[in-house]
């Protein structure tokens, strides 16, 4: 794993649940409670996508949420970043080839790390954080470097 060198705040995450049994959800608090306490490492979830530089989004998505998550991703700032939790995001789990799921999160919306689990442990979702968290550090620098 890289080392983090050039975000120079806080890392924000907004969280979208699509379809999901909540197992998932409930493994993105616990990440979030003092056992694991992600606002240790500069991880804070935020109520706005506008404020967000990470979305975490759980659960299949069902055809009616499809247009909502599309508006979510569009209302963040560049550089961004989404990390899918859990298998249904995944791959649909369970709910593959329903008639009332959208398809994978990847179909809807572009996803930059995948999270596998059913539910994933807390320490993997901090794992899959701290990856999309490199790679808006190396979208920064892309961007400071087009600046110069």
């Amino acid at each position: 794993m890289g080392k983090l060198t050039n975000f120079k705040r806080s890392l924000w995450v907004f969280h979208a649940s699509g379809g999901s049994c909540n197992a998932c959800d409930i493994e993105i608090v616990a990440v979030l409670t003092p056992r694991y306490d992600a606002e240790r490492f500069g991880i804070k979830l935020v109520g706005s996508p506008r404020h967000a530089d990470v979305l975490l989004v759980t659960g299949a998505i069902p055809r009616d949420f499809a247009d909502k998550l599309r508006r979510i991703y569009e209302q963040m700032p560049d550089p961004k970043a989404v990390v899918v939790i859990g298998n249904c995001g995944t791959t649909g789990g369970v709910f593959y080839d329903s008639y009332n799921i959208a398809g994978p999160i990847d179909e809807i919306i572009p996803v930059d790390v995948y999270v596998p689990g059913c539910p994933p442990r807390p320490e993997a979702i901090i794992d899959g954080i701290v990856k999309a968290w490199l790679k808006i550090e190396r979208l920064e620098k892309e961007l400071e470097g087009k600046e110069k």
